[in-house]
């Protein structure tokens, strides 16, 4: 049966307010891609690049207006744990052709809203951007998972992702709002760990050898930001779900 949104499942939308709205096509220059550039920072592992303040004030003030617009469509919500349905410390929305879910059913990637059954709002070019100089993968990434961590109790135990097909595509995210103490692990759960700080604005990639490495949120630091209305750390996930199709090579009459 499908749950109606209620309040302790939904956020309003006035908390993803922090300016004007602002349209793709109207950005100003000095938001276009390319604007700021900064060198990743050792992170100590392979495939796993961190890039300190990669997007600037006004970047994050414009992508914060694009994701309050997106989210009039596709509100965000609390997801459930599988089987026992147990409700997360994080709310969540998506953006893209494809959106990641989670529910008693398991854990999946849906081309609709699991409560409003509509389609996710496209992906924020700035995004976009952010993939095509970052990535260096062949094909744009399908999918961009929002985690909202909001209050102390907020976090994200260690998982890998890997509930994609193109693994070889790396995982890049960006950090809003509040500054997290992320973790970042082996390939067994019980492997010795490694934390760093992301603050607002930063761009963290898992790729390469480190794609499928354990790596979780311990905490936020609260009142550490103030992009983010409300308070609270928006986490931005893109990832590429299905692998690219090969173009025919030789193909004759």
């Amino acid at each position: 049966m499908m749950r109606h949104l209620g309040h302790s499942d939904s956020i309003t939308v006035s908390n993803w307010r922090v300016c004007p709205r602002l349209s793709p096509a109207r950005r100003p220059a000095h938001l276009k891609r390319g604007r700021l550039k900064t060198a990743p920072m050792e992170t100590g592992f392979d495939g796993v690049a961190l890039y300190p303040a990669r997007l600037g004030p006004a970047e994050q003030k414009a992508l914060m207006a694009l994701l309050r617009e997106g989210a009039r469509v596709a509100p965000p919500y609390r997801p459930r744990m599988p089987r026992t349905g147990q409700l997360w410390s994080t709310m969540q929305t998506n953006f893209g052709p494809l959106g990641w879910v989670s529910d008693e059913r398991g854990y999946r990637y849906e081309a609709r809203h699991p409560i409003t059954r509509e389609p996710w709002p496209p992906i924020p070019e700035i995004l976009l951007d952010l993939w095509a100089e970052l990535a260096a993968y062949p094909a744009p990434p399908e999918a961009c998972l929002v985690n909202l961590y909001r209050g102390e109790k907020a976090k994200m135990g260690l998982h890998q992702d890997r509930d994609e097909a193109a693994t070889e595509a790396p995982v890049l995210s960006v950090s809003l709002g509040d500054t997290c103490l992320f973790r970042v692990g082996g390939f067994a759960r019980s492997d010795k760990t490694k934390s760093f700080r992301l603050a607002s604005g930063d761009v963290l990639i898992l790729g390469g050898l480190s794609r499928m490495r354990f790596h979780g949120v311990d905490r936020i630091v609260p009142g550490s930001s103030q992009l983010v209305e409300g308070g609270g750390r928006l986490n931005l996930t893109l990832r590429r779900v299905t692998k690219p199709v090969a173009p025919l090579a030789g193909r004759s009459r």
